[in-house]
């Protein structure tokens, strides 16, 4: 649904895009007329803009901030939850960082078979690292990451995005110790919902519409936090806060000024914190 939503914005807003996934559709394959064939159809449809509006701004929040570290020197990129995350296989800054891919095993198994389908070339500095959460602690994810060849004396920028909401707030908060091991100066971005009376009319609307969605698709939302529960969690588990970013917030005022259907609203959060000097 994240891919979909990312390939309908290029093609049913306006322009200039806000972020641009030109392979999200490509990875759409037999299902991409079924799905973008609803935002085609109904897409200004609250819930339907909702979804590109979210699924873009962090896409763009997250990148545009690896783009920042990678200018002083960063080269290491870790994809919590990567799905069909498309960064490794259309951004030119895919040459400089090492992309670390983390997933379940089957979810990893079936991206690489689509990526051979789809003819989509898979840089050298591209690893995909299985996990199998249901299987193994989260603090296991250091050792995954080490064995694939990551660098636990360099900092790295950790993305966690559309994954917090699906899960206990202690399943968070060791995948929180665990990115807390890694070097000082490592960013993490890390998305979350705000629990009802702190969304607005939108966020509310779209909350109890999609969450009901995926309580039926067996994946029921768990976990909602304010910003200062998150930034107590972030610290409790040896991570610094550094901000705390609303959609209205994640990009220039001006790029808000829009003729389509998107409008930024508040229902998610990205927090960053950072690893600090041990």
């Amino acid at each position: 649904m994240a891919a979909a939503a990312r390939a309908a914005h290029l093609l049913v807003d306006g322009t200039p895009s806000l972020f641009a996934d030109t392979l999200a559709q490509a990875f759409l394959e037999e299902r991409a007329e079924e799905l973008l064939g609803y935002h085609h159809s109904y897409g200004a449809h609250p819930i339907l803009a909702g979804a590109r509006t979210t699924a873009v701004t962090r896409s763009r929040y997250v990148e545009d901030r690896l783009t920042v570290l990678a200018g002083r020197g960063v080269d290491q990129y870790v994809i919590l939850g990567a799905g069909l995350d498309s960064f490794a296989y259309r951004s030119p800054l895919a040459e400089r960082v090492r992309v670390f891919e983390v997933d379940q095993p089957a979810t990893q198994e079936w991206k690489r078979a689509l990526l051979t389908r789809t003819g989509a070339r898979v840089p050298s500095s591209t690893v995909f690292v299985p996990v199998d959460f249901e299987r193994e602690s989260a603090w296991s994810l250091a050792g995954h990451l080490v064995r694939a060849g990551f660098d636990t004396d360099s900092p790295a920028l950790v993305s966690w995005l559309g994954v917090t909401m699906y899960l206990t707030r202690e399943a968070i908060g060791q995948t929180l110790g665990a990115v807390s091991t890694f070097a000082p100066g490592t960013e993490l971005v890390v998305e979350h919902l705000l629990p009802d009376g702190l969304r607005d009319d939108i966020g509310q609307a779209y909350a109890e519409h999609v969450m009901a969605a995926a309580a039926e698709q067996g994946e029921p939302w768990q976990t909602f936090l304010s910003t200062e529960q998150m930034a107590s969690l972030l610290r409790a588990h040896g991570l610094q806060p550094v901000e705390s970013v609303r959609q209205h917030e994640a990009l220039a005022p001006a790029e808000w000024e829009r003729a389509d259907a998107l409008r930024p609203f508040t229902l998610s959060v990205l927090a960053r914190a950072s690893v600090p000097a041990r």
